[in-house]
């Protein structure tokens, strides 16, 4: 009973500290963790052995494919690479089609760029082709909001997914798979709210003065560096599916090196610099654009291996044993990381930190709660990504990045996007639910 009593004051003080007294996640994590593990007995030297093999061992795993990941999308945006592909998707759907247009093109920006940049990133265009084509802005907005949130949460190389892979010890190239046609189904049941519900959400369109991109880098450079890293991940997990007896064929370890989530994300990185006009110190050096990346990511690696540390401590404690004793009769599965990731996430707010922190949470339980196996590994990081999404309101940046860009206020926020999230987020755990009925 302790351990539960333990966990449940270091969730309430995680999400107290977060939201009431400001803490940096990274702290309070770290606190928790150490709070923890005092009070559920353990001593000294294993409470410093769980913080240093906690930290050390998800770093090991995850902190330069965090770093690599968001260096992409630090050029891709800077470089106006993000702007040509979300002009291009537009083109391609057709403004006469610009709710579907916009989720798509949201959808296919967030995967290398975070999801608030990228919505900074949209709003002008959004903005013009809703006046331009007489639609609800509102709807445009939803539209657009939900396929950015869909790949945030859902599909690596967004930080949060990796983290709780990297956590959960999930084949990377598994989660990218899965999490592509989890999150893409789900934006069915997303569209339909857009266009039948958001949309009647009365939002007036105030143009501002647009400003001409300095540089227009060519599409196919700007989708390079992030469907060639893709593409080598995915290929590396099919080649190592038991099943097909790939392993043996002499282009195996070529596969095998580039496939890796740490070269194949790198391979990305240099594909991304060829979008610049020209490669010089606003691009490479510390306070250029690969300066910015790693203060863009330092806050997530950190945040990440402190995640890690509360992992390690609870699996120290021996909290897993108590949880199999207790709730292996109970068949909550995969809803579990899901309600989990929910509480977290509509209570501080971070889509990122309930991520990891659910992820910490659950991984000395996979046994416990039938999650085990390599598949299941790979759908409980995508619920534990359906419920990050549920909900988005007044403790979420990307909230107020929404309201304040297009003008909504609180009323109408919650009505396109808490709403929204809350679609979005219910519609992918059903999914993932029937799919791991079917596939196990």
């Amino acid at each position: 009973m302790i351990y539960v009593i333990a966990l449940l004051l270091a969730l309430t003080f995680i999400v107290v500290g977060i939201v009431k007294w400001k803490i940096h996640p990274f702290f309070v994590l770290l606190l928790a963790a150490i709070v923890y593990g005092f009070i559920t007995g353990m001593d000294i030297d294993r409470i410093i052995s769980s913080v240093n093999d906690g930290f050390g061992s998800i770093m090991g795993k995850i902190g330069l494919i965090i770093f690599f990941g968001v260096a992409i999308g630090t050029i891709l945006e800077k470089s106006g690479g993000a702007m040509v592909i979300a002009s291009r998707m537009i083109k391609l759907i057709g403004e006469k089609s610009i709710h579907l247009a916009m989720m798509l093109t949201g959808y296919l920006l967030s995967i290398p760029v975070f999801a608030d940049s990228a919505f900074i990133i949209m709003n002008s265009l959004n903005k013009a082709l809703s006046d331009k084509a007489k639609v609800s802005f509102a709807g445009t907005t939803a539209a657009m909001a939900l396929g950015l949130t869909a790949t945030h949460v859902m599909v690596p190389p967004t930080p949060g997914p990796i983290a709780a892979a990297g956590i959960l010890n999930a084949d990377l190239g598994s989660v990218i798979l899965w999490g592509l046609i989890i999150s893409s189904l789900s934006l069915v049941s997303c569209y339909f709210f857009a266009i039948k519900i958001a949309a009647k959400v009365q939002v007036p369109i105030v143009m501002a003065t647009s400003k001409d991109a300095l540089h227009q880098p060519k599409l196919r450079l700007s989708l390079l560096c992030i469907v060639v890293p893709i593409v080598l991940i995915v290929l590396k997990s099919i080649f190592d599916y038991p099943e097909l007896a790939l392993t043996d064929l002499a282009i195996y370890p070529v596969i095998a090196f580039l496939g890796s989530p740490v070269i194949a994300l790198l391979i990305g990185v240099a594909l991304a610099l060829l979008l610049p006009k020209k490669l010089d110190e606003k691009v490479y050096s510390a306070t250029g654009w690969l300066g910015d990346s790693v203060r863009i990511a330092a806050p997530i690696i950190l945040i990440t291996g402190a995640g890690g540390i509360f992992g390690s401590m609870l699996q120290n404690s021996g909290i897993a044993d108590v949880i199999t004793e207790n709730f292996s009769g109970m068949s909550i599965g995969l809803f579990f990381p899901f309600l989990l990731a929910a509480c977290l996430k509509t209570t501080q707010g971070s889509s990122t930190v309930a991520l990891i922190t659910t992820a910490s949470i659950v991984a000395p339980m996979l046994p416990a709660l039938g999650l085990e196996e390599t598949f299941m590994r790979t759908m409980t990081v995508l619920a534990i990504g359906a419920g990050s999404t549920v909900v988005s309101h007044a403790n979420d940046s990307f909230f107020w990045v929404l309201t304040q860009l297009t003008g909504m206020d609180v009323k109408q926020g919650n009505q396109v996007q808490t709403l929204g999230t809350l679609v979005l987020g219910t519609t992918a755990i059903t999914l993932i639910y029937l799919i791991s009925k079917v596939m196990v």
